[in-house]
Formats: C-alpha cells, structure tokens, sequence
C-alpha cells in the first residue's frame, strides 16, 4: 500500500536533477536542491523545487510503476503548455528532460505560479459568494476560450487525430482497463458498448485538455478572500477584482478532438447545492461546488454555448462518457495502489467509486434514447 511516511522527495533525486538543470542556463538553479511532493494529484507527480536562492520551480514527473501505454506523456505536457502560452494562462514551461536515466523517468520543469488550488469542499466554503461566482465564470470562460484557439496557428495542428476522436476514445479505455484490470466490474463493458453504439457527430475539432476540472486550475483570489484556504496563497489577486484562473495544469491527457468532451467531463464533477452528493467523486477531485455562488450546471452549460455556438443536445451521451473515462482511470489508480506504487494520501478511495460511476454513466446514457 501507499506509504504515508515516505519522504518529501520520493520518486525524485534532487542531487540528479540539480546536476541536469546545471546545463541548463535559461533555469539558473543554485544547488544544492530540495524537493516536496505536492499532494492532491492522483497521477503525474507534482513537486515543488527550490534552489539555495529560495528560488521556486515545480517539476512533473509519471507516477511511480505501471504506466500505462500512451499515459503520463511528459513531452505531450510539456509541448501543449509551450504552445498555449499567451492563449490561455498556462504556467511557461523552462524545459524537458527525455532520458529516464537522470531520474528513472522524463520529466519536465516550469514555473511555480502564484494562487489557490481548491482541493477540498472546506476550501470552496472559505471563499465569498462573489468569488465562488467569480472562480467558476473564469473557469468556464477560460475553457471556452481554449476550445477556440486554432491548433495550426499555435503549431499544433499535428497534436491529434481529430477524425474519428470520440470512437477511438472508447477504443483506448476499453484496453487501459483491460491493461489493469485486477477485478470484474459490473456494466464497465455493457457501457462502454452502449456508448459506442451511440456516438455523436462531433460538430468541430478543438485542442482539448482532457481532464478539465476545478481542482486542476490555479485560481487567482482577491485580498478579501484572505483566510483558511489551504496550499497556495490567499488573495493572490489585489482587493476587489473577481476571482480568475491564473493557470490550468494537468495537460497529460490533451489532444485534438471534440470539445464537449471536455464539457462533459467539467460537468461530471460539478455538483450544486440541492441536487444529490457527488461523494463518488471525492476521489477524483469531485464534489467541490456544493456550495452557494458556484455557478449551477445550467448557467456552466449556457455561458459555455454563448462563447463557442456549439449546440449541447447530446451533453447527455458526453457526460455519460466522461463517467466511463473516470471509472477507468480510478480502476488504474486503484491497480497501482494495491501494488504499493502510489505517492501520498487519497488513493485508497479510488477503488470504491468505480461501480457508482460505472453506474451513474448508465443513467445518463438511458437519458440519451
């Protein structure tokens, strides 16, 4: 099982990566260097450098054993990020280290941006009303926004296949969970069938995040937000403007594709006050904006369609999907954690969600026909 004593540094060398950065002028790092697993991630390890000046850097890296063919792309993170900047906010990436001999894996360094990743539900309940309407807004726009920069002006025109998308998606998480399947998961097979019997026609390809989220952003805070936040630091932005999206992180599943997909997935973590509890979620990064301001489902489904004239008549198969795409990726989880290669707390949970999602997926399919 996970080990919740290991160090700060674990999966990392910082003395390897110092003496790799020593090449690299751009960087400037002073050693020696330290290393701190920053927590909340369920994949890609996320830790935070800094160098004998108090310099910071955060540095990615997969997760430990048992990567699965085509996931936890350093190079793929590292090239989107590059590309995007000046489009959407996005951290600047310094540079990519391809040769697994320095660290047991590539890896890649970029700026550590200031702000407020909202982890957990105590988190969104510290903010203001205007800033839980303010962070959502700015999320959804910022997806919109996303969704139409123009993949050749950005030179990745050749980041995706884009034909064909959504039924190669179901092809790909059909293996990843034949690839780590330890266990029968009852209706996995059924759904991914239905979803493959009823694909949508995509209405445009778009460069797509894949696993766009709340808690995969850093928010900018106004100073009057100031209080028990958590990691990060409140009130990053000054007193009085909104709450905004300094930066979106976890890019290891982008692509080129159809953009509901990603509107799916956002809505699939959504959860809002009175409708039911989106506990299955936790162990994903769910269940965060059961609170009043975030913005409901419908107005996230409605400010999305005014920025991007997509029609949304088929959300329900894509929502549907996402909940497929999640039970997968949380039954990968879940294979690692049992073999002992997970970093951190919140991995035991991971297992359990599967079937309430496999099963969640299933209604929202049934309201397709």
């Amino acid at each position: 099982m996970t080990d919740p004593a290991a160090p700060a540094s674990a999966g990392l060398d910082p003395a390897a990566v110092a003496d790799f950065l020593a090449a690299v002028p751009q960087v400037g790092a002073e050693p020696p260097l330290t290393a701190e697993l920053i927590a909340g991630g369920l994949s890609n390890l996320t830790y935070e450098l800094r160098d004998a000046g108090g310099r910071t850097w955060v540095l990615r890296r997969p997760p430990l054993g048992h990567v699965l063919p085509t996931a936890h792309d350093m190079r793929r993170e590292y090239r989107v990020i590059s590309a995007l900047r000046g489009t959407v906010p996005v951290a600047r990436a310094y540079v990519l280290c391809e040769d697994p001999d320095v660290i047991g894996a590539p890896f890649y360094l970029m700026e550590k941006v200031q702000g407020e990743v909202l982890r957990t539900r105590a988190q969104c309940a510290a903010l203001t009303v205007a800033q839980r309407r303010s962070a959502g807004e700015s999320l959804v726009d910022v997806l919109a926004a996303l969704h139409s920069v123009d993949p050749e002006k950005v030179g990745l025109a050749d980041f995706g296949r884009p034909e064909g998308y959504l039924h190669r998606q179901l092809d790909r998480w059909d293996r990843q969970y034949a690839a780590s399947q330890s266990r029968e998961i009852r209706g996995l097979f059924e759904l991914g069938d239905g979803l493959r019997a009823a694909v949508p026609v995509t209405q445009r390809s778009t460069i797509l995040h894949g696993d766009y989220r709340l808690d995969n952003v850093m928010m900018r805070l106004p100073a009057a937000g100031e209080g028990p936040l958590g990691e990060g630091q409140a009130g990053a932005g000054p007193a009085g403007e909104p709450a905004s999206v300094a930066a979106v992180f976890d890019w290891e599943m982008s692509t080129l594709g159809d953009p509901l997909a990603d509107l799916g997935l956002l809505l699939t973590y959504w959860e809002e006050p009175g409708h039911p509890s989106k506990d299955i979620l936790a162990a994903a990064g769910g269940g965060l904006t059961n609170h009043e301001g975030f913005p409901s489902s419908r107005e996230i489904v409605d400010r999305y369609q005014g920025a991007t004239g997509l029609i949304v008549d088929d959300l329900d198969w894509y929502i549907a999907f996402s909940h497929y795409k999640l039970a997968v990726i949380l039954e990968g989880i879940h294979y690692r954690h049992e073999r002992g290669l997970t970093l951190g707390e919140g991995f035991e949970r991971a297992g359990a969600a599967v079937p309430a999602l496999v099963e969640a997926g299933r209604r929202y399919l049934d309201r397709t026909r």
